[in-house]
């Protein structure tokens, strides 16, 4: 039986549908969530897609971490479900205490539509299975408040024990250790900004690197119902 991956859509949400025709093409079955709800039964795995939810007013992402939905998903997240937050939903996800740091303005305060090369840094997430350690992978990325920042010492904690799941190659937007994406503390939570959903097919996007991402959930999944 085929895993099956929500997505959620909160007012504002632009990458929602690209999200779940990515984990159509990665093989599991798409569902959508809506942020007013708060069920996430019958699904083994969230995304929280990227956009401008409510409009990024208040900070990016705050306003959405609030939504019932996402109190669902926390809950199901303490319990070891496998989440993912593509830019705004990393910043949602930041938000809702799930991973650590912030997302503030790019660097030079500048919005940034880029295909980058990511590097793997921990390819023992539930999302990055897929991968290798050090592999590259491109990724588009949209977004003008991307830069990670936290205290120093968090930063230290992260890279200590291994929680910096990418990095970036040039560091666009000015994060603090290059750092692209980060994991919760049983690497079954993971935040990126760049959007893999957007590297799905190679008509659309520079690659179909996106596609590890949600193949490696799946295969985590497929483990657990083992």
């Amino acid at each position: 039986m085929a895993a099956t991956i929500g997505v959620i859509t909160f007012p504002g949400t632009l990458d929602d549908v690209d999200a779940l025709r990515a984990v159509r093409l990665a093989g599991a079955e798409p569902k959508s969530l809506w942020h007013a709800d708060e069920d996430v039964t019958g699904v083994d795995a969230v995304i929280v897609p990227g956009g401008f939810s409510y409009g990024d007013y208040l900070r990016s992402g705050a306003i959405a971490a609030m939504a019932p939905m996402m109190k669902a998903v926390v809950e199901a997240a303490g319990k070891g479900m496998p989440v993912l937050g593509i830019c705004n939903g990393f910043q949602i996800l930041t938000e809702a205490g799930l991973l650590p740091g912030a997302l503030t303005r790019n660097k030079g305060l500048h919005f940034h539509c880029t295909d980058t090369h990511l590097e793997v840094a921990n390819a023992g997430t539930a999302w990055t299975s897929e991968f290798e350690a050090g592999q590259k992978i491109l990724i588009p990325a949209k977004h003008g408040e991307g830069r990670f920042q936290a205290e120093q010492a968090t930063v230290d904690k992260l890279e200590a024990e291994g929680r910096v799941v990418f990095r970036y190659t040039d560091n666009f937007n000015g994060s603090m250790n290059g750092i692209a994406g980060v994991a919760s503390e049983n690497r079954r939570v993971v935040g990126l900004m760049p959007h893999p959903e957007h590297a799905i097919d190679l008509l659309t996007g520079p690659s179909t690197d996106g596609l590890g991402l949600i193949q490696s959930a799946i295969a985590e999944i497929s483990k657990i119902g083992a």
